[in-house]
């Protein structure tokens, strides 16, 4: 009986996190001031970073290595990574997911045990394989293939169900499975479904989890003026995973010194006392840097 009551204690102290992280993220504004804390350099090869959890007080880092672009609709040849890093920027460990011609992960998520990670062919409309990675052993395991490139992905622990954007963010996906009973790592794929994003400001780079069968997505959108300059707009948005439509947008106007927006790469947000904190890496290898942001809810 107390392991019992400790356990729902917990699982209601996470709810009540979630739902606190929720209102603070619904109350940014595009004038919400975000007040820069950190800048730490990555001190290792980071190639073109994709998504981020922080856990604990490491990071991991998902990053597609190309090694020969993709030309006139082909694959091309790469290495699909995941990072753990520290807060110094020291690499930790790293693995390889991927197979052939799939190899560009894409943004990720954290359940508490395992990290999320699709791994797709670098061209829409292809392919992907869905893995899962124990945080603590780096144990990987595929989850699913889908016949699409899954570009971001999310857990929702609360109901067993994957949800997917696709390349762009204009397709969701939303995957049931239900662990076998002779293998608890196997999974068994219930059912697949398919929504247009009806949201078009910005395209998703990276997702994560919020509670609530709600996800929170950053990534950006460029825009060409007459005269032919580009603004990049980044921004953050709240997707209601039932209906698979947005119910909170706000930009956030960060930029990094080479002019990308904040959210061009992959992010992580966690509350803390004042209000909301956000990570960001949006610059590509020997320019990543960990932008550590705060943003001071009323």
């Amino acid at each position: 009986m107390r392991l019992f009551l400790t356990f729902s204690l917990f699982l209601l102290n996470i709810i009540f996190s979630q739902a606190q992280l929720i209102e603070k993220v619904t109350k940014l504004t595009p004038n919400t001031v975000w007040t820069q804390i950190s800048s730490v350099p990555l001190k290792f090869p980071t190639y073109h970073p994709q998504g981020m959890v922080k856990v604990g007080d490491y990071y991991f880092m998902s990053s597609v290595e190309v090694i020969q672009k993709p030309i006139n609709g082909g694959t091309g040849e790469g290495k699909g990574h995941l990072f753990k890093f520290d807060g110094n920027g020291n690499l930790i460990t790293k693995i390889t997911l991927g197979e052939g011609s799939i190899y560009h992960p894409g943004g990720i998520d954290f359940d508490g045990k395992f990290i999320w990670i699709p791994v797709a062919e670098y061209r829409p409309y292809s392919q992907s394989i869905i893995y899962k990675v124990d945080a603590q052993t780096l144990q990987i395991t595929e989850v699913l293939r889908a016949k699409d490139h899954i570009g971001a992905i999310v857990y929702d622990a609360e109901n067993k169900k994957i949800h997917g954007a696709s390349w762009g963010s204009r397709n969701f996906y939303e995957w049931e499975l239900k662990s076998s009973n002779k293998h608890l790592q196997a999974n068994i794929i219930h059912e697949n479904i398919r929504v247009k994003n009806p949201s078009f400001y910005i395209d998703y780079q990276d997702c994560h989890y919020l509670g609530q069968h709600q996800m929170l997505c950053s990534g950006f959108q460029k825009y060409a003026q007459p005269n032919g300059s580009i603004v990049r707009l980044g921004g953050f948005e709240i997707i209601n995973l039932v209906d698979k439509r947005p119910i909170f947008q706000v930009p956030i106007k960060l930029w990094s010194p080479t002019g990308l927006a904040m959210t061009n790469n992959p992010f992580w947000v966690e509350q803390n006392s004042e209000g909301i904190k956000a990570y960001f890496v949006p610059d590509d290898d020997e320019a990543s840097i960990l932008f550590i942001y705060v943003a001071k809810i009323e």
